[in-house]
């Protein structure tokens, strides 16, 4: 697979929202090279350790949704210096991927086994909107928890706000701390709202609203949409080798205190 050939494959898996954020920096190489890139592998973040891990692979390309953000000061600088070293194209893809149907979202909908997608997460009016699923047989609050630990391999932070069953799940992946968010879902009568990241008030207006709240990692909440872009990848050029890079839990927290079983 050439460099070129992966950039012409992007409009037919992402469509319209390559258009809707083109001018957004939400996607792009942060630093390429024309070559046939026969090993591929991906990750959630951009980070001197995926490319360090990346470089050890002997890998032609890089995907990860996150590129180093501006506000992590020289660390896109040095992740370049060691890509173009070794001659090894990155490109990120950050909202596309949170809103396309096999993105971020829904993959972690599949990773749950949930049963029926009723909304897909969505970006309208300069705003995010969840994901809503459902599941046929409902599960305890201590069960969704335990699921989601299996699946995202670390600690979840869970809050019950209610002693429903759970049937009706809202999902916003990475960083939906947003408190709006989770009016969403109490507004369309889910009994859970999962995401990657907490503040003080997304726990607070939880408990008010009658919603239970779970929190996983902002990585691995999200490394299965990753997972299912590179897929797609592969689907259409199937001699490349993909793999995964594996990113340490280091959001994550043992903390039995911080959760309410």
């Amino acid at each position: 697979m050439k460099t070129s050939e992966f950039e012409q494959l992007l409009p037919s898996l992402f469509g319209k929202w390559l258009t809707t954020f083109e001018d957004e920096g939400e996607y792009g190489f942060t630093y390429r090279i024309e070559k046939d890139n026969k090993r591929v592998a991906y990750a959630t973040n951009l980070t001197p350790e995926t490319v360090e891990k990346a470089i050890q692979a002997n890998v032609d390309m890089l995907i990860t949704h996150h590129d180093a953000w501006d506000f992590l000061y020289g660390m896109r600088e040095e992740c370049v210096k060691k890509l173009k070293k070794h001659e090894i194209s990155h490109f990120f893809i950050h909202l596309p991927l949170d809103f396309v149907e096999f993105g971020t979202c829904s993959s972690l909908f599949k990773q749950i086994e949930i049963d029926e997608m009723t909304k897909y997460s969505s970006f309208e009016n300069d705003k995010e909107y969840p994901g809503i699923g459902t599941f046929h047989t409902a599960l305890s609050f201590s069960e969704l928890k335990s699921r989601l630990e299996s699946k995202l391999a670390e600690p979840v932070r869970a809050w019950q706000n209610h002693d429903r069953p759970i049937k009706k799940v809202a999902i916003l992946t990475g960083a939906g701390n947003n408190s709006a968010l989770i009016k969403f879902a109490k507004e369309n009568d889910c009994d859970a709202f999962i995401t990657g990241e907490r503040t003080l008030y997304s726990v607070q207006y939880a408990k008010f609203a009658g919603v239970n709240l779970y929190v996983g990692s902002h990585t691995y909440t999200e490394i299965f949409g990753v997972e299912s872009f590179g897929k797609k990848v592969k689907e259409k050029y199937q001699d490349i080798d993909l793999n995964r890079i594996k990113e340490d839990h280091i959001e994550s927290v043992e903390d039995h205190g911080l959760s309410c079983t």
